[in-house]
Order: structure tokens, then sequence, then C-alpha cells
């Protein structure tokens, strides 16, 4: 043993340790690699997704949608139905209308109905605040003609009837001249509130009014419609040709047949356009006698 191991083992004595520990075998524990993820993972299957049942969306009207419509209102006819037969110079949105079958006292029902309603109506803030009362319409509730004119003037506005003033005076002599009564047929408005100074309804007044209008045609269910002037004929039909363009035919609305000539009132400042009225006139009642069933 060498010198410098005697004098270690001198040492550890001196320190009470009698014997140099032997070292124990370290314990290997294996390790478990970690897994190597791709940098790319498949991706899922795809899965089909369940179809979406869609609606059909119906097709839009001419106008825009009009205000929302109080309860009390649900039973007017909607106007986004299809023309039916006639025109043969164009197609306009109509109420899908067959012969009525609706007895007096459930046509006078429905029209009170509709009266109620546009009493109330406020849907254009200006002519609500400026009327003194709604025009709804007047005549018989089974008519087979419906009148229909522009809008109310001071007269109509004081009195709350269509066709009083100085242009329903002169009204009253053709149907007088056509052997009929006004009695006899139902007379109303694109409107049913006066404009101020009598203008020309703008297309906003016409779009809320015109559900009334259709409300009107449905519950009298006519067979002819006349439209006096180019508001109510353009309004009706959805069109923009002039009163010149439009008369002498027949255009449909509904299953009504629609003539179009000029305004009374337009005659008050053109007595030369009373001859084309009354050729129109004459071109309805010819229409109206061949229609008829055969007397037997």
């Amino acid at each position: 043993m060498s010198r410098a191991a005697r004098q270690l083992l001198r040492d550890l004595h001196l320190a009470g340790l009698s014997h140099v520990p032997r070292s124990e075998k370290p314990v290997l524990i294996p390790v478990t690699p970690e897994p190597v993820l791709p940098e790319v993972m498949p991706a899922e299957p795809d899965v089909p997704e369940e179809p979406v049942a869609r609606e059909k969306t119906p097709l839009p009207s001419r106008r825009a949608s009009p205000s929302p419509v109080p309860s009390s209102q649900s039973a007017l006819t909607p106007r986004s139905q299809p023309l039916i037969g006639l025109p043969r110079e164009g197609r306009h949105s109509a109420p899908n209308q067959v012969l009525s079958t609706a007895s007096l006292e459930e046509r006078q029902t429905r029209l009170q109905e509709l009266a109620t309603c546009v009493a109330g109506c406020t849907r254009c803030p200006q002519l609500a605040t400026t009327r003194t009362q709604t025009v709804f319409g007047v005549g018989n509730p089974q008519a087979k003609i419906m009148f229909i004119g522009e809008a109310p003037g001071a007269d109509e506005d004081r009195t709350g009837i269509p066709f009083v003033g100085p242009a329903g005076q002169l009204l009253t002599k053709i149907i007088e001249a056509c052997n009929w009564k006004r009695d006899d047929l139902y007379i109303c408005n694109v409107l049913r509130c006066r404009p101020p100074g009598n203008r020309t309804p703008n297309e906003e007044e016409a779009n809320n009014c015109r559900e009334y209008l259709d409300g009107q045609i449905a519950a009298v269910d006519p067979e002819y419609i006349v439209c006096w002037g180019a508001c109510a004929a353009q309004n009706l039909l959805g069109v923009k040709d002039s009163i010149g363009k439009m008369r002498q035919r027949f255009y449909e609305y509904g299953r009504a047949k629609v003539l179009c000539t000029y305004h009374p009132s337009y005659l008050l400042r053109n007595p030369a356009a009373k001859k084309p009225v009354w050729d129109d006139m004459k071109f309805l009642m010819a229409e109206i006698e061949q229609s008829a069933p055969p007397r037997s």
C-alpha cells in the first residue's frame, strides 16, 4: 500500500470511519419517448349538413309593402296575387278574385269594417292632420260597375262623399246619359283623404291607401271598373301610359274588366274631351250588352 493510501486510511479512522462505503449501481428508469406529431393532421371526414327547408318567397308586388295594418284589418285582401285573364297590354298584381257568393249583408259588413279602419288611419301623417274627414266610398255593395277616381277634393272632404263637387256633378250627368243611377254603382277613389291644395297623390300615399282600395274591390266584386283619369288608371294597373294610349280597350284586374278614360275635372278644363269620354262609355255599354246572358 502506498504511503498516500496509508495516510488516507489513518485520517478516516481518526474521523470514526472504519471503511469506505461502496457505491451502489444507479437505477436506470426507462423514458418513453414522446410521439412525434405530423406537421399536418389528417382532416376529419366531411359531414353533409341536413337540408334546411326554405319557404318560397312570394313574388314582390309592384308597390312597396304598406305600413303595418291593425289586427282589425286582417281580412283585407292581399295584393300579391297574379293578374288573371286579360289585359291585352300589360299585367299587374291584383286580388285573385272569383265570383263572389257573399250576401248583401256580408258585403255591407266588410265595407263597414274597412270604413272604420280608414276613419282612424294615420299612415300618411300630413293627410291625417289636414283632412276634415276620410272619404271612403258610396254606392251599391253588389254593384256590377265600380268607378275609381283620384282623391277627394274640398267638397268631398267636407261631406265625406266622393264626386260631389263640380267634377262629380258632371260625372252624375254622364251616368244619367248612360241610363244608369249613381246608387246602382259603387264609387271610390285611389285616396281616402284630401291632399292639400288638391294636388295629385304621391306614390307613397297611394301605396298606403292601396290596401283599402283592394279591400273595396274584393268586397264589391264588380264585373267592370272604370278608372277616371291617369292617377286611377296608373295606380290600379301599375302602368305609366297616358289615358290617350289606354282608352278604348279593356284591361283586367282580378275578374273585373277595366276601362280607362279622362277624369271629369279634365273635361271641365277641356270640353273637347267630352266626346272621347262619351265614346268610351258607349264602348263600355256595348261590351256589357254583348256579355249579358241572352234574354229568354
